[in-house]
C-alpha cells in the first residue's frame, strides 16, 4: 500500500534501509540519505518552515512514491524509468565510490521525480505558488548532502580531494551540481504543470533520457576524475551495512 503521510513515507524508506543493511545492498546508501531528508522535511513542517505545511507534506509523499515505486518495480524485475534502472544497476558496481552511488540516486530523484511531483501537486497556474517551498526542500537536500560528505571526509581522508557536491555549482569530478539540478527541475515542473497528459508523457520520456545520460557521466567521468575516484574507493569500507549505518546516523 502506498504511503499517504510523511510518517508512513519514513517507515517505508526505513524498510528499504533495513533490507539493504541485511543484504549488503549499496542502494541503501541513497535510501539512508533519503530517509534523513524526509525526516528533516517533517521537522520543518512541524516547525512552520514552509509556506504551506499540508501542501509540502503532499509534495513529499508524491515525491517519495515515485522512488518507492521504482524500488519495488526494480526488485520485482518490473518496469521502471531508464534512469532509475541505471541508478539501481549502478549499486551493483563494486568499483564506484559511495559518493558516486549517492549522487546517482540524487540525480534521478531531483532531475526526474521532483519536477513530476511538483507538477502533480500544483498543476496549471498553481505551480508558481509552490516555488518558495520547492526551493526550501532543495535547501534541505543540499544541507544533508553536505553533512554526509563532510562525515565521509572524516572517515576516508582522500574524500577531501573532491569538491563538495552541495557547496559548488559544479564538481570537477562528478560533473554534477545540486544548484543546476534544482533549476532544471523547477523549469520542467513549470512546463509539466501546463501540459496536457499526452504532452506530459512525451516530456517525461525526454527528461528520463536526459537524466539517464547524466547518470552515465557520473559513473564514467574523465580519466583524471576516474583516477581520483579510484584513490577514494581504495580507502572505503568494504562493509556495506556499516557504511549505510554511517550515512543513516551521522551528525555533523
Amino acid at each position: 500500500m502506498e504511503p499517504r503521510t510523511i510518517s508512513e513515507v519514513v517507515t517505508a524508506i526505513d524498510d528499504i534501509v533495513q533490507y539493504c543493511q541485511q543484504h549488503r545492498n549499496r542502494a541503501g546508501y541513497f535510501a539512508a540519505l533519503y530517509k534523513r531528508m524526509t525526516m528533516a522535511v517533517a521537522e520543518g513542517i512541524a516547525a512552520g518552515a514552509f509556506e504551506n505545511g499540508p501542501r509540502m507534506e503532499q509534495l513529499d509523499v508524491v515525491f517519495a512514491q515515485r522512488y518507492l515505486s521504482a524500488w519495488h518495480a526494480y526488485q520485482q524485475q518490473g518496469e521502471c524509468t531508464n534512469s532509475w534502472k541505471y541508478a539501481f544497476d549502478g549499486c551493483l558496481n563494486q568499483s564506484l565510490t559511495v559518493l558516486q552511488q549517492l549522487v546517482l540516486g540524487i540525480n534521478t530523484h531531483i532531475n526526474l521525480d521532483l519536477a513530476i511531483a511538483a507538477a502533480t501537486v500544483a498543476p496549471g497556474a498553481g505551480i508558481h505558488a509552490l516555488q518558495h517551498d520547492f526551493n526550501r526542500i532543495n535547501e534541505v537536500i543540499t544541507s544533508l548532502i553536505d553533512d554526509v560528505q563532510q562525515c565521509l571526509e572524516q572517515v576516508w581522508f582522500p574524500m577531501r580531494w573532491l569538491k563538495r557536491v552541495a557547496a559548488t555549482q559544479q564538481t570537477d569530478v562528478l560533473d554534477f551540481s545540486i544548484g543546476a539540478a534544482r533549476k532544471a527541475a523547477w523549469a520542467n515542473a513549470v512546463l509539466l504543470a501546463n501540459m496536457r497528459p499526452q504532452q506530459q508523457q512525451l516530456h517525461i520520456r525526454a527528461m528520463d533520457a536526459t537524466v539517464h545520460s547524466l547518470g552515465r557521466k557520473i559513473i564514467n567521468p574523465g580519466l583524471w576524475s576516474k583516477a581520483l575516484l579510484q584513490a577514494v574507493r581504495a580507502t572505503e569500507y568494504e562493509d556495506v551495512a556499516r557504511t549505510i549505518r554511517l550515512i543513516d546516523t551521522t551528525v555533523v
